[in-house]
């Protein structure tokens, strides 16, 4: 039902709405096209006639308005086109409104007529409509007695020329008594005519022209009531016109100069009655800037920046001196976007006077700044941002350095995490600003409030690094389609340069922070951290930082812009960072330094100075390079890897050199190479030019920063040496280095030098007084001096020194490695193998070095040596060198012929050498003149020592025991006779035999075991030679049997040793005319029964079998072999002189026990030598008890199934002597299975 009833209303309701946009008795009069065919159906007819008819309530005509306004926003084109028809009607129109406007006294239809009245007028574009309305409102004004009815036409004057900003100069030049009416208006008392002045004022001065026309009426009319007027305004909305009338005249030069000038402003108050006194734009805007109305702090904020704009450094004072700062400041706080905005923008022209600073308003406000931007980088403003971080920036940099900006280290460590924050920012134009602020947030004055905050310092710098290596990394701008122009890369590239340069200028600041202090005892480290935390927040883990951003961030990110484009500016920075690392960092300076050169940043600098640097343009990158290359340089040189550092002396001498020269080094390579070549006579500067440029190719060669051609560089320090000698002159030591060194790694391997240059060569270095101070270890080196024998026969010898005392390599384990079999060498040392092997004689050199150089030096060099022979069988230099040391130990005996272990710490080297030279012999050689001369003075070495020089006897007995057994039996003969004439010898061995007894498992053992088995040799060579004995030697039997009798342990080799000299003795039946074997004092008279047997007793026969049998059991091959060959002397001696001794000693039941243990040890370890001819006595001597003939058996059945080929010589030997002792003929034994035969 409702429902109907709505639908029946609303025809009705249509009916009354268009009935009360139709004046009923005229609309028939009017013609239909008058009737707007679109909703609201209103005729416009109707309406020129109903708004004035005075019969009319208000309220229609405000509907009637209202609609009108809305057919003219929706339909303008429709109603224009009605209305333009005929010029009288809009007119009429015109009229009909304005006069609406001048006699109605509703305010909303005052404001609907004027916005109807503003649209028509913009709409219609008609000049006559505006001249009538501009008439109708002068003609208003003039007529009307006071301005209190002139609000509406003031308020409709204002909108007009704000809706039409041409007529603002029509207004003034056909209407200018309208000023006068105007200012009529400002002294009325009300705040809305007030208001709508300034407004139409604002309007008129917003035109430049018309700002120029009443610059005049503004001086001498307008300027005292109105800043009387702001300085009373009540209402917000003459506040608000006013500040909009500042702002306008405040764009202008001429009316600041004016509204500043305080002189100008007493004399206009003074002029004008009833104004207030003396006031000042400061201080009006500081009282609005006292407003709780954003608005007007926002509108006030503006005017303060609006005066500022033209001149920081004349009107600034001012409003300093109203302390308008700190009401900026507290601004920061608000949470209006735009309040902040303009306060940064304020306070960043105000940072521009320096008493804003003097005057303390930074340190009152830094705070306040701090947290601002705090809060303002957690919003999406990018220019609240921008604006935030450049005032941010502005303090940073203008704040006197004698007043503290940061009063706490928390509100520094605030600052920087605010930096930190907007560095971090994703865009471009903020982070930009962030560095800047950055860079200057590290200076000394910010950071020295203590604790200095080193963490929070390192958590910017990274910060900051990373958003430089983001965008350094970010691919160059593309366009939507294809890629971009060549203008918008350069651009990109420009973009990034900037940034990069920005990002060093904060890294060297924090540079310049570390080395600052360095001096200052308080900033070394935070003195709250806890002692058993770690050392983060110090000075020193700062400063490694730095060097470790560098060398990770700055240097890649400066490389990679390099190869699209280069900067001086940026590049200067750049090196005054590398420059003062070597301060910052003076523990890492050496590696960084030696880096630096590895990375060829000799050649990178030098190219800039070509590139920039050759005429009187970018002085300040020249002056960095080179005080950067000065730096190298020297900590290269004082530091050098194989090479002696320079003295102090030298040092200082070539750091002056090179603080002269590097400024004037600014030439490409081959211009430095020509300039380097130069043989015309050159003067005292250019020569240390020279010098300069040699030592800058020298330290980039010797770090593999080969940036010019060897075969050129060889030529130039070539010509560069004889232009010495020709001009006379001595180069320092640290160039006469760096010339030898590059003139031997450079020239070329077939290509001999001059005769000239060897000798120049030799001349300067013969004004040398040690050739270390001028040595660089380096095979090419050796090879230059070992190459030519002018400079070999000079200086050979102390080079070769040089060289092994620079040696490094491990040559005992290389000593290892060859004598295990692989092949492998070090570089350094196959270069001297291909010396030696191409000139032999260098190893009389050598040799010379073992017996006068130090022992460690000695040592490498015999090692170095035996590895040379033993890998060069071919060269034949055994001669050469058994030669050599004949002189040298004949030289040896003469000079300390009683006492020899003084003459030399490395003699022991040299007869080791002399050993191996004597093993590389072919067996059974004869021995030659030269062989027997050594053996002569070998001997007498020997017989000159001490049985405590074990370094001498041992490789002395080591060669007299080869001599005698490595040659044929004729020259064994020979040399036997010329020891045994040497009795100071055989009184030696007596000696050391008899401290056999006392110093048992000393570490003596060795040269007693060398002793005991050249005792055996020389009794063996005399009883077989039947030689001339001149010296007789003793040894107490007793003794020798309980050694063997009662083994110690670890003692085997030693009884090995002695068993072999007994053997000896028993297979001469002691009858040997060099050795006389005495009773021990304490052995008993024999027995009449051991009569036979002596000088041995039944019971020393027994003790030495069981001792024998004991050595057997230990299963030691070399002890086992001695036992088994001094058994089996012993029971050839008892089967001689008591066969029953014999026969009893070989089959004592114990024997078999023995025989098992020894074949208990694996799988046919009967077919071990020592078993085979163990076995051998028991089946000789028939001890079937011991090893009966089944047990025989089953050792031929074990030989037949064995792979005979697999038997070493000694075994088969062994093995013969066994098969030969068993019953049968012809060596052909029956065994199961199979015949076993050995051919004899």
């Amino acid at each position: 039902m409702a429902v109907r009833e709505a639908a029946a209303d609303s025809p009705v309701q249509a009916r009354d709405e268009a009935a009360a946009l139709l004046f009923e008795r005229a609309h028939y009069r009017h013609d239909p096209r008058w009737l707007l065919p679109v909703p609201p159906r209103l005729c416009l007819a109707c309406a020129l006639e109903l708004l004035p008819e005075p019969g009319v309530s208000l309220v229609r005509k405000k509907h009637v308005l209202s609609c009108f306004r809305d057919v003219l926003v929706r339909h303008a084109s429709l109603v224009i086109q009605l209305v333009a028809q005929d010029q009288r009607v809009c007119i009429h129109f015109i009229n009909m409104l304005f006069g609406l406007l001048c006699n109605v006294e509703d305010g909303s239809i005052a404001d609907l007529c004027i916005e109807v009245l503003i649209q028509l007028t913009t709409q219609l574009k008609l000049e006559q409509t505006i001249h009538c309305l501009l008439d109708e409102c002068h003609k208003e004004l003039c007529n009307m007695p006071s301005m209190r009815g002139s609000l509406a036409t003031l308020t409709l004057l204002g909108k007009l020329v704000d809706a039409i900003p041409t007529l603002a100069s029509k207004l003034v030049i056909e209407h200018g008594d309208l000023m006068e009416h105007l200012l009529r208006g400002l002294v009325y008392p009300s705040e809305g005519v007030q208001a709508s002045v300034c407004y139409l004022y604002g309007k008129l001065y917003s035109s430049p022209m018309v700002a120029e026309m009443l610059s005049g009426h503004f001086r001498e009319k307008l300027y005292p009531l109105f800043l009387s007027m702001l300085d009373g305004a009540q209402t917000k909305e003459l506040q608000i016109n006013c500040l909009g009338l500042l702002r306008q005249l405040l764009k202008y030069d001429l009316f600041v100069s004016m509204i500043m000038n305080k002189p100008a402003l007493v004399e206009s108050t003074e002029s004008v009655e009833g104004l207030p006194g003396e006031t000042s734009l400061p201080l009006i805007l500081k009282k609005i800037l006292l407003s709780r109305d954003e608005i007007l702090q926002v509108a006030s904020t503006h005017c303060v920046t609006a005066v500022l704009v033209h001149s920081p450094e004349k009107y600034a004072l001012a409003f300093i001196h109203a302390d308008i700062p700190e009401f900026l400041f507290e601004h920061l706080s608000s949470s209006s976007e735009v309040l902040v905005w303009s306060s940064y923008n304020c306070l960043i022209l105000l940072a521009e006077e320096p008493l804003f600073f003097s005057k303390c308003h930074t340190v009152y406000g830094i705070e306040s700044v701090v947290r601002s931007l705090q809060g303002s980088l957690r919003m999406n403003n990018t220019e609240l941002h921008k604006q935030g971080v450049l005032l941010f920036a502005e303090i940073l940099t203008r704040q006197p350095e004698e007043i503290k900006l940061f009063t706490s280290s928390a509100m520094c460590r605030d600052a920087g995490r605010a930096l930190q924050e907007a560095v971090s920012s994703p865009v471009l134009e903020v982070a930009a600003e962030a560095v800047k602020a950055t860079s200057a947030f590290l200076r000394k004055d910010h950071q020295s409030v203590p604790p200095v905050q080193y963490r929070e310092l390192r958590a910017l710098l990274e910060a900051m690094l990373d958003r430089c290596a983001d965008f350094s990394q970010t691919p160059l701008s593309r366009r939507s389609l294809g890629h971009a122009s060549s203008r918008d890369v350069e651009k990109d590239i420009l973009r990034r340069g900037k940034f990069l340069l920005s990002t060093l200028e904060g890294f060297r600041n924090a540079c310049r922070l570390a080395v600052e202090f360095q001096s200052e005892p308080s900033a070394q480290e935070n003195p709250f951290t806890a002692p058993s935390a770690e050392k983060e927040d110090t000075l020193e883990a700062f400063s490694e930082f730095l060097l470790s951003a560098c060398d990770t961030f700055c240097i890649p990110m400066v490389m990679r812009h390099l190869e699209q484009a280069t900067y001086p500016a940026l590049m200067e920075v750049f090196f005054s960072i590398l420059h003062s690392l070597f301060v910052i960092v003076p523990h890492m300076k050496e590696k960084f330094s030696k880096k630096l050169a590895a990375s060829s940043f000799i050649r990178l600098t030098l190219e800039l100075k070509a590139r920039f640097c050759s005429g009187p343009s970018h002085s300040a990158l020249n002056q960095v390079c080179s005080s950067f290359l000065h730096c190298l340089c020297i900590s290269l040189l004082s530091a050098p890897e194989k090479t002696e550092p320079p003295s102090q002396e030298e040092l200082s001498a070539v750091s002056e050199l090179l603080q002269d020269g590097l400024p004037h080094i600014s030439s490409r390579s081959p211009e430095s190479l020509a300039f380097l070549s130069d043989c015309q006579y050159v003067e005292g500067a250019a020569r240390q030019r020279q010098h300069c440029v040699l030592l800058l190719f020298y330290l980039a060669h010797i770090h593999a920063d080969r940036f010019v051609s060897e075969a050129e560089l060889f030529v130039a320090v070539r010509s560069f040496l004889l232009s010495l000698q020709d001009q006379g002159e001595h180069p320092p030591l640290t160039v006469f280095r760096a010339s030898i060194y590059l003139l031997a790694v450079c020239q070329d391997k077939d290509d001999a030098l001059d005769e000239a240059v060897v000798s120049a060569i030799r001349k300067f270095l013969e004004g040398i007084p040690d050739l270390h101070v001028i040595y660089t270890h380096h095979p090419l080196l050796l090879r230059l001096f070992l190459l030519y024998p002018e400079l070999m026969s000079r200086f050979g010898h102390r080079v070769l020194e040089l060289w092994f005392s620079w040696e490094e390599s491990s040559y005992e384990e290389l000593d290892d490695v060859l004598s295990a079999g692989q092949p492998t060498l070090p570089a350094s040392l196959a270069a001297l193998f291909h010396i030696l092997r191409s000139s032999p004689s260098i190893l009389l050199i050598l040799l010379d070095l073992i017996y006068s150089s130090p022992v460690d030096i000695g040592h490498k060099v015999l090692i170095v040596l035996r590895t040379f022979l033993r890998r060069n069988e071919d060269v034949q230099v055994g001669g050469l060198i058994r030669g050599h040391f004949l002189l040298i130990l004949q030289r040896l005996l003469v000079e300390h012929g009683t006492s020899p272990s003084e003459a030399s710490g490395n003699l022991p080297s040299l007869l080791s050498l002399l050993s191996l030279v004597q093993l590389r012999n072919e067996s059974e050689q004869e021995l030659d003149s030269m062989s027997m001369k050594l053996l002569h003075q070998v001997s007498k070495l020997c017989g000159q020592c001490s049985p405590t020089d074990t370094d001498i006897l041992q490789p002395s007995f080591n060669f007299l025991y080869w001599s005698l057994h490595q040659t044929t039996l004729g020259s064994q003969k020979r040399a036997a006779a010329v020891l045994l004439s040497s009795t100071a010898l055989i009184e030696l061995l007596e000696k050391m035999l008899a401290l056999t007894w006392a110093e048992e498992g000393s570490p003596r053992t060795t040269l007693l075991c060398s002793a005991w088995l050249l005792t055996a040799s020389f009794s063996a060579q005399q009883h077989d030679g039947n030689l001339q004995v001149h010296q007789t030697l003793s040894v107490e039997l007793g003794q020798v049997l309980k050694v063997l009798s009662f083994p110690k342990k670890k003692a085997a080799l030693l009884s090995a040793a002695i068993l072999r000299f007994l053997r000896t003795a028993l297979q001469q039946s002691f009858s040997s005319s060099l050795v006389a074997l005495v009773p021990s004092r304490a052995q008993p008279p024999p027995a009449p029964e051991d009569t036979a047997l002596a000088p041995l007793g039944t019971s020393q026969v027994l003790s030495l079998v069981t001792g024998l049998q004991n050595l057997l059991v230990q299963k030691d091959p070399l002890l086992s072999h001695a036992c088994v060959g001094c058994l089996e002397a012993l029971l050839d001696y008892l089967h001689a002189r008591s066969p029953d001794m014999a026969l009893h000693v070989a089959s004592q039941p114990w024997n078999r026990f023995l025989l098992f243990t020894l074949l208990d040890a694996g799988e046919n370890s009967f077919l071990r030598p020592e078993i085979l001819r163990l076995m051998t006595l028991f089946v000789r001597f028939q001890s079937s008890s011991i090893l009966s003939h089944e047990e025989v058996g089953l050792v031929l059945q074990g030989a037949a199934l064995a792979d005979l080929s697999s038997l070493s010589n000694t075994t088969l030997q062994a093995l013969r002597g066994f098969l030969l002792q068993l019953p049968g003929r012809g060596g052909c034994i029956s065994a199961p299975h199979q015949r076993l035969t050995l051919r004899t």
